[in-house]
């Protein structure tokens, strides 16, 4: 989840070679990575490498949790396909921002009555994207998941039905109006938000938010962008009383042809980028993006500059 200006590329190696073992160390022993990120790089906020490092490490935990939980994520998972539903009837594409390990994409397609054609997934990490393709297959659920950044997706304006997110914004707090103006530029139809909503929560919740850095005031970040704002509310079901999740929903009204699929972009240069099965290419700036083990790498920073790759 980085801009031109936040990307780990461009920080000093000695130093991110540093919180790179640093943060797994402390995993290891059991410590909460986050915290340790944010101590000894004396930021108040999450930084965007940090984050990546904490998610790879995690990997696999979410799909543990829920297999243990049961009826935990069944009541989670029924709640938020009952207001995805309505949303979709007419619709052909539903992208999760922030889809981690599928756990809750799964359980939302095995909820859904109305299917959509194209149904995507992005996260910034390849290791749970890689644990994703795994849950899917065993919850016999179909989606494309890919790695790219949330503040810069890889789609086109107005490519995508609905998009939705799962407390992937949660822990952005300071990039509310680049996180929503993003996703409010590649939806169609609806946006729809079920992360932790600070102005609603009670004052023990506020103060967790505010240690653990989290997003604030998005309905009015939403709302200063232009945004139509349907819907704003707690959701009756949390899994974890001290994160309870709110609800805003975003209605976009844009028109589009019968069955279209999602249109791609380049995220350096914002030219069209097609599939090539093995690469994404964007053919006018001569840069490809990998795929490994079936999953696009489509972030600014995976560009390779190879123009010839179709010859």
């Amino acid at each position: 989840m980085t801009t031109d200006n936040e990307n780990p590329l461009h920080q000093d190696t000695t130093e991110l070679g540093r919180l790179l073992l640093g943060m797994r160390a402390a995993y290891v022993r059991g410590e909460n990575v986050m915290e340790y990120a944010r101590k000894i790089s004396n930021a108040d906020g999450n930084s965007a490498i940090a984050t990546l490092i904490a998610y790879d490490l995690q990997s696999g935990s979410y799909n543990q949790w829920w297999r243990a939980n049961p009826d935990v994520h069944t009541r989670l998972f029924t709640q938020l396909a009952e207001i995805l539903d309505p949303l979709l009837i007419g619709q052909n594409s539903l992208l999760e921002i922030g889809s981690g390990e599928a756990t809750t994409l799964a359980g939302v397609l095995q909820n859904l009555s109305n299917k959509p054609s194209h149904i995507l997934g992005l996260d910034i990490s390849w290791s749970r994207c890689s644990e994703g393709i795994r849950w899917l297959a065993e919850k016999e659920a179909h989606a494309k998941l890919f790695v790219a950044d949330l503040f810069n997706i890889p789609l086109e304006d107005n490519s995508i039905d609905v998009v939705y997110t799962s407390h992937s914004l949660e822990p952005n707090g300071g990039r509310e109006v680049e996180a929503v103006r993003e996703l409010m530029r590649i939806a169609r139809s609806a946006v729809v938000l079920v992360e932790p909503v600070f102005e609603l929560s009670s004052k023990s919740v506020q103060t967790r938010m505010l240690a653990h850095g989290y997003v604030r005031g998005l309905k009015k970040t939403a709302e200063d962008l232009g945004a139509n704002v349907t819907d704003y509310r707690l959701l009756d079901y949390a899994s974890n009383p001290l994160n309870q999740s709110g609800l805003i929903v975003i209605k976009k009204d844009i028109g589009r042809t019968v069955d279209e699929a999602p249109s791609w972009r380049c995220p350096l240069t914002h030219t069209p980028l097609k599939d090539l099965g093995d690469v994404y290419f964007a053919e006018q700036a001569g840069l490809a993006y990998p795929v490994i083990r079936g999953i696009p790498m489509l972030r600014s920073e995976h560009c390779i500059i190879a123009s010839k790759i179709e010859d």
